[in-house]
């Protein structure tokens, strides 16, 4: 028997003129089909790209200006401060922590800083990163809104003295 030999009939009368592209009948007979790879896309409310926005603004803003930046995307309960408050206690650093939390569904937007970052954003600075997301949110930019609070915030807070 020669290497590459067909040893056995071919499965179930399938003739290779039949064969889907990227499918091929085995020695053993068997159909054997190759399936192009696709990730999954991810689950939630913002594809790839836009979840890439959102790491490199968040980056960059906790970079520049040294404070620990954040984002929730959720629910926040009856409380919505308090419910804010709570996920901003559970940062690593929360003196040096800015939580910025948004509820779509309850239409909330919360922004807690931390006491030392509190120095660096006053309530007038989150007060205008708030309104700007309102309007990028009323036109259904969820990710713009967030991308520019974090570019106003950094602004705001600036470079670590």
């Amino acid at each position: 028997m020669a290497a590459g030999e067909l040893t056995h009939a071919p499965s179930a009368g399938v003739a290779e003129r039949e064969l889907a592209y990227g499918e091929a009948i085995t020695s053993s007979g068997r159909l054997s089909a190759a399936k192009m790879y696709e990730p999954a896309a991810p689950k939630g409310p913002f594809t790839t790209k836009q979840l890439a926005r959102l790491d490199e603004a968040l980056t960059f803003a906790s970079r520049e200006t040294g404070l620990d930046f954040s984002i929730y995307l959720g629910e926040l309960g009856e409380d919505s401060r308090a419910g804010a408050e709570k996920l901003h206690s559970g940062t690593p650093d929360p003196a040096n922590a800015v939580l910025i939390a948004v509820s779509p569904a309850e239409r909330l937007i919360e922004i807690v800083t931390g006491t030392h970052a509190y120095l660096r954003l006053p309530d007038r600075g989150a007060k205008l990163a708030v309104a700007s997301m309102v309007a990028s949110f009323k036109e259904g930019d969820l990710v713009g809104g967030l991308v520019n609070a974090l570019r106003m915030l950094s602004d705001q807070a600036g470079s670590p003295a």
